[in-house]
């Protein structure tokens, strides 16, 4: 090889260097915790917008299925405050409302031991 060809090759060796060192620079920016944490909430906020729009189209498009079903949903999440109810009313009451009867005893308890 000759003086000019292994002076080429330097040069050629010395910008491939540079260009992985920049590539190298651009890459540990974009993995800093800050800017990874940045991009993926950005992706929730889109994939969340997206998400409600078609929410809203559906509910525009069909508003009685989808307030059977919140109904159907909410009376699901109720479902053991409304039992109670209706066994209080089936039974004749049961005390005084939002207290169950064990709680009576209870109280009755901490007064008597003079715990308030």
């Amino acid at each position: 090889m000759s003086l000019a060809g292994i002076e080429q090759a330097r040069r050629a060796a010395l910008a491939a260097r540079g260009r992985f060192e920049r590539t190298l620079a651009s890459v540990q920016l974009r993995l800093q915790p800050g800017n990874l944490a940045e991009e993926a909430w950005d992706g929730v906020k889109d994939k969340g917008a997206d998400f409600a729009g078609g929410a809203l189209n559906a509910v525009k498009k069909r508003p009685a299925a989808v307030s059977m079903a919140l109904g159907a949903f909410a009376l699901f999440l109720a479902r053991a405050p409304l039992k109670r109810a209706v066994s209080r009313l089936i039974s004749g009451g049961g005390g005084e409302a939002g207290i169950d009867p064990g709680e009576d005893e209870l109280i009755e308890t901490q007064v008597e031991e003079g715990v308030s």
